[in-house]
């Protein structure tokens, strides 16, 4: 699309924006404008103001600066149902979803039809119906979202966006929408959004997959620092140079190299013989070594995840037999597993990994089997001096954007909730008395920035030259074959052979997880 202003209709034109609060300037001076049927990608490394931004586009912030235009019309709305009306939906990469409610009321949740006070429920199944044929997929309506897979939510979510701005929306807001979806579902997600580009909808795009940024986006805008920083075609602009604008300097290398390579005599940490949970998963058998990463690729819902929990005694053992250390620990609970040594990063950090209401410095020394910041008086446990120590040299090392160790992780973007879920981790580890030293890493860079992600993969793989042995899942292939010694493929719950990544191509791994 030609970059004249002239020869487009603007749909939404942000001028200046800025936005503090207290002393942290989240905004400094936002420019940008998006056309109508126009995909603008939104893209710039975790706290840059891209959540910051979204709130104010949608009234749940009101700028301190700047102005906002709608078709040319000055838009400052009030709260996010002003917005809804005046056609601006949104999609969170933080789903918003109430979980005891099925998935028709949660679709029609915010323009729910009634009529004297009665919900409509017939019109209500309807519009929930016609959402999700304009995504193209099917979901049980009447079924608890609670009970549904993070990938179908996040569709509900999607869905939900089409029906409350009261039909078409003017403008489109997708955080992150393919975070959690399989290749099928971003294959329909994008089917939408050139439906909806077609007819007229103005779709800002927030991603940290630039590859998907550069299939379906017209042109990009960088945010760092609070500031748009560069604005252009995504076409005439390759990635290293996106990369380059995104974090202000040059990244040589996106997947570090192994320094010193595997020995094959090296001890083995665990072995798992054919287990299985109550449902997922239906049979794994594998085995870790000190200082190996193997990564578990498949689909979504293939039970990468249920595998996880499974051996980390969250989800109880159906059969099959867990060995740690030449030991048999089938039945262990989280807490031995702990002490043990071994970790779990889950892959649903705002209902699994974090304590949103706590601060980092919190969060960072809850699982902590050591003392040191533990006080004698079991009804005074936390020494909130001790635990700020603790926490900032962590907080430098991820690059976590705060003001301190003092603030509340809720009030963090979601990448880096997603560090400090991390860096939790490795401070346990670091502090672990048993000889485990096992890492299991559920999507681990799930909406992380490419800086971000360079910081984490060097930081996992001095764990594993450490002597830490790593269990990785992830739904990005090139991160498993860039990160991975040895890879092996789940399908319905079954996990196939491993084998070294080195001699194995995304195409191998696609046409084994399809089946």
């Amino acid at each position: 699309m030609t970059d004249s202003p002239g020869a487009v209709e603007v749909r939404l034109q942000v001028e200046g924006v800025a936005k503090s609060f207290g002393a942290t300037r989240a905004l400094v001076g936002v420019d940008l404008r998006v056309n109508a049927g126009e995909v603008l990608a939104l893209i710039g490394e975790n706290g840059a103001g891209k959540s910051t931004l979204i709130k104010v586009l949608t009234g749940a912030h009101r700028a301190d600066a700047g102005r906002m235009r709608l078709d040319g019309k000055l838009f400052e709305p009030t709260d996010p149902l002003a917005a809804r009306q005046a056609g601006v939906a949104v999609v969170y990469q933080e789903l918003t979803l109430c979980l005891h409610l099925g998935v028709a009321e949660n679709i029609a949740l915010g323009a729910l039809p009634a009529r004297a006070g009665l919900v409509q429920r017939g019109e209500v199944r309807r519009r929930a119906r016609e959402a999700l044929a304009q995504l193209g997929v099917s979901l049980p309506l009447d079924q608890s979202c609670g009970e549904l897979p993070i990938a179908q939510q996040q569709l509900t979510e999607i869905a939900r966006a089409l029906v409350t701005t009261g039909g078409i929306p003017r403008v489109l807001i997708l955080d992150e929408p393919t975070s959690s979806l399989t290749a099928t579902d971003v294959e329909h997600l994008f089917t939408v959004i050139h439906c909806l580009r077609a007819a007229g909808t103005a779709i800002i795009l927030i991603s940290h997959a630039l590859e998907e940024c550069r299939a379906i986006a017209d042109r990009f805008v960088v945010l760092r620092d609070g500031a748009s920083v560069a604005t252009g075609s995504m076409a005439e602009t390759d990635e290293a140079e996106l990369i380059r604008l995104m974090v202000g300097r040059e990244l040589t290398e996106l997947y570090p190299q192994r320094v010193v390579p595997l020995s094959p005599h090296v001890e083995r940490v665990l072995r798992l013989e054919a287990l299985a949970g109550r449902g997922r998963p239906k049979s794994v058998s594998l085995e870790l070594h000190h200082g190996e990463i193997v990564g578990l690729y498949g689909l979504i819902g293939a039970g990468r995840t249920e595998c996880l929990r499974t051996l980390f005694g969250l989800d109880p053992v159906g059969r099959g037999c867990i060995h740690v250390l030449g030991r048999e620990a089938t039945h262990s609970s989280p807490k031995e597993r702990l002490r043990s040594g071994m970790a779990l990063l889950s892959e649903n950090r705002k209902e699994e990994g974090l304590c949103l209401g706590r601060s980092i410095a919190d969060n960072l020394v809850l699982s902590q089997p050591a003392p040191a910041c533990w006080h004698r008086n079991a009804w005074f446990p936390f020494v909130p001096g001790r635990a700020m120590e603790l926490a900032t040299p962590w907080i430098q090392s991820l690059g976590i954007r705060c003001r301190d160790a003092a603030m509340p992780v809720m009030e963090l973007s979601g990448g880096n909730q997603q560090k400090v879920a991390m860096a939790r981790l490795l401070h346990h580890l670091a502090h672990a008395r048993g000889e485990a030293r096992v890492l299991l890493l559920d999507e681990p860079t799930r909406g992380i920035d490419v800086g971000a992600k360079v910081t984490l993969y060097h930081l996992i793989r001095e764990q594993a030259a450490a002597g830490t042995g790593i269990i990785l899942v992830s739904s990005y292939i090139p991160e498993i074959l860039g990160m991975c010694d040895r890879v092996a493929v789940m399908r319905n719950g079954i996990l196939g052979s491993l084998r070294p990544t080195d001699g194995v191509s995304a195409r191998d791994l696609l046409t084994e997880a399809i089946g």
